[in-house]
Formats: C-alpha cells, structure tokens, sequence
C-alpha cells in the first residue's frame, strides 16, 4: 500500500456511524455535539471534557425499553450503571423508564440522590460490604443479587423486613470479547456454580424474610454476536422454573470505522426468540445494558499539546489514560478525529497519545490526521461508556467534567475536579512535622 492510499480519509457514513447521533458537520469541518459546536464547548468548559449527546442517549434508552416491552411485555430494563455512574445518568434513566443495577455503596448513594425509586434498584457485586448491604436494605431496594455464601450470610442475619433477591449463576458461558471482560466463564470470580445455587435456594426458603425470586447470569461485556446471548437465556432455563430470569447485559458497540456491532433489534430478536421458545411465558425477562447504551452518546474533547517525530510522528494531547484508561486495560481501539476539520484530507499517519508518564499512554495508533497542529481539538468517539467511570489521577491530573448537550444548549453535569479537590483529602498530613 502506497502512502496516498494509507492516507485516504474513511467515508463520511462510517466517521458517522461511531459519532454520537446528534452531530453535525459544518461546512468548514467542525464538529458539533446536539447542536453545540466543539469550540464553543471547549471555550466554555475547557479541554479535556465528556461530551454527551442527551438526545441520542434518551432515543438509545427508548430503544431498549421498547424494544424489549414489544417483544416481551413482562420484561424489565437495568441500566448497568458503572458504564457511566453520575447524578445526571441516573436522573434521565428514572425518567426514562430504566431501572437501574448499582455495583456499591457510591452507586447507590448516587441513584437515590438522583431521585431513582428504591423500587428500580437492584444492588450487585462479589464482594459486598456489610454497610453497603445494610445501605441496601435500609434504601428498601428492589432485589439484591447474591454472589456468594458471604452475602447470603450478612442477609440473613440483617434483613428485618422482607428483602428480594436473585442468585448469580456462573452459567459456562466464554464469548469472544477481551479476557478481562469474560465473566461467564466456569473460572469466574461472579457467581456460584449450579449445584451452590441449589443449595442457596434452600437456604433462601427457611428464612422468614427473604424471597428468592429467580436467576441472574452475565456473560461478558463487549460481546459483537448474539448468538452468546441466547446461549445464556439456554443456561438459565435449564436451570428451573422461576419467576424471574436475568440474563445480563454486555452488548458491545462500534469503536471503529471497520468493527461491527449488533443493532439493538437483532439483539432484543435474538432473547426474545430464546425466551419465548426456552422460559415460562409468565416469567420477568431482566436485561441490564451498560456500554450498549452509553458509548456512542459521548465523545471526550481534547487540545494538542505537542507535535513532534522521532521514529515516527507523535501527537500528543492534554489528556490520556487518566481519562480513558480503557485502551491500556482491554486493548480497545478508539479513533481520533480532528474536531475542526472533518472531511479534509489527512496530511499524516501519527500516534495519538497522552500525557501520562507511561508508553502505553497510547489513544490511538495510527490514526489518520489533518495537519494536526497546537491548540487544534482533537474528539474521541465512543467514549460515554466506562471513560469517565475509571478516571483517575496519575500524575495529579484532574478528571475531566461532563457536559450534556442536547438542542443546541449545554449543561454541566459533573464540575472539573480541581487542584484544591485533590489536596482535600491530604490535609491530614499538614497536621503533623514530616
């Protein structure tokens, strides 16, 4: 391949595809989120910054919860929310008819702050504490998921009014997907094997105050078939018959111009087909999409700080895995656009990379830009799942804010953390003579 053919720029459709769904082209190439421009947000709020399409995100939500009341009417939503667990998430899930699955006492307090029904929580985890269990049944959540013979311990000894909960089952289950995001598997650390669960049941039983309400199972995240799916719907009707069957999310998502992901039709087609055939028609079907529902929606908005070549040409910008530690955990590609010149001609084949002092600092090898120079802005698509989730500060770096945007206007959802932020929580050790 010749360098003119390596450096043909990727059809518009497919630049489109992994953008959120309310962006906009101008004719002089910038990008603009819901009717915000990339400038404007940058100038507003400064760089690096979450950017999330509201809009986009409230259709995607209808999607699921739709889709799957059509197909299945007794059916039920969870918004995994360690995708992207923030006061204003969970606010536009309450409103728009999700539920919502918390994975720790953060979580949760951010769910019920945010106005979510006790009624539409359901807590998970592998290792929960015994305050955030006491937190969960004082909350009067919906059900508790139980892992382990450990939580199945603390509730029967703390549970004073009635508590639901739901088992997790290792249902056996490997998709293809990175080996950090396999959790189905018979080697996981969620979940008990069948013969546990049956045991756990009749634990359940004897007790006055909790109510074992059915199975939950989850495969893995990131998943491009669906085929895996209705292997889980299998797994957990040949189980028994329950009232409920929580299969999970994991749907993965389209991360760049050349991957391929499910559509949320064929997806909810493919359970529903496996749940009419497999379970009790009268049972709940659970589903608990995350990535699926949050990724496109968001982009992260960052300025070049550097440009430079040695053996080959770096551009680097003012944020990295501090912001988006996910490329270094699992491998993930992501794309880098030049946010003020989409459509013009790539000039240079450069790695992208960020300010953290580490070499696997990289956010996107090989990308394909327009003359990238200082202060240009750089957009990240497919980051509103798991991005700010994992933020962290190496090297001091702050975490970025969120904004949402939606019909031209912008709103601050998450404050920049600041340096003072940072130095709050070393004050103790002002206290004494180092």
């Amino acid at each position: 391949m010749t360098v003119t053919q390596q450096l043909q720029h990727p059809d518009i459709n497919l630049l489109m595809d992994i953008l959120p769904e309310e962006s906009t082209v101008s004719d002089t190439g910038e990008l603009s989120i819901g009717g915000v421009s990339v400038s404007e947000l940058a100038r507003q709020y400064g760089t690096p910054a979450y950017i999330m399409d509201e809009t986009g995100l409230r259709r995607q939500i209808r999607r699921f919860v739709q889709g799957l009341g059509s197909r299945r009417p007794n059916s039920e939503v969870l918004f995994a929310s360690k995708s992207l667990p923030c006061v204003a998430m969970y606010a536009i899930a309450q409103a728009e008819g999700l539920s919502v699955d918390v994975a720790g006492g953060g979580e949760l307090m951010m769910a019920l702050t945010a106005g979510v029904c006790p009624s539409n929580i359901y807590l998970h985890g592998n290792a929960k504490s015994d305050a955030e269990i006491q937190m969960a049944l004082a909350a009067g959540i919906r059900a508790i998921i139980v892992d382990n013979f450990d939580d199945l311990d603390r509730l029967e000894a703390m549970a004073t009014k009635e508590q639901r909960v739901l088992l997790r089952m290792i249902p056996g289950i490997t998709p293809a997907t990175h080996a950090s995001q396999v959790t189905g598997g018979n080697d996981s650390k969620f979940g008990l094997p069948p013969a546990d669960i049956t045991r756990a049941i009749a634990r359940i039983a004897k007790h006055p105050l909790l109510h074992f309400e059915g199975i939950h199972v989850h495969i893995g995240s990131q998943v491009l078939e669906t085929e895996p799916f209705a292997q889980a719907v299998k797994s957990v009707a040949e189980f028994g018959t329950f009232d409920t069957y929580d299969v999970g999310g994991g749907l993965g998502v389209k991360y760049t111009y050349d991957e391929i992901a499910p559509s949320v039709e064929a997806y909810l087609d493919t359970l529903a087909e496996a749940a009419d055939r497999l379970l009790p028609a009268e049972a709940k079907l659970i589903i608990e999409p995350g990535r699926s529902l949050v990724a496109r929606a968001g982009i992260t908005l960052y300025s070049v700080n550097t440009v430079k070549t040695t053996g080959k040409t770096f551009v680097a910008i003012d944020g990295g895995m501090a912001d988006n530690i996910d490329i270094a955990l699992t491998g993930q590609r992501y794309e880098a656009l030049m946010a003020t010149k989409i459509g013009a001609e790539p000039t240079v084949i450069a790695d992208v990379v960020g300010r953290q002092c580490e070499s696997g600092d990289l956010m996107s090898a090989g990308a394909l830009l327009a003359d990238p120079q200082v202060g240009d802005l750089v957009a990240m698509p497919a980051t509103g799942a798991y991005a700010y989730t994992l933020a962290n500060n190496y090297n001091g770096a702050c975490k970025p804010p969120v904004i949402f945007c939606a019909d031209g206007s912008s709103t601050l959802a998450v404050a920049r953390e600041t340096y003072e932020d940072l130095l709050r929580t070393q004050q103790p050790a002002l206290l004494r003579r180092w």
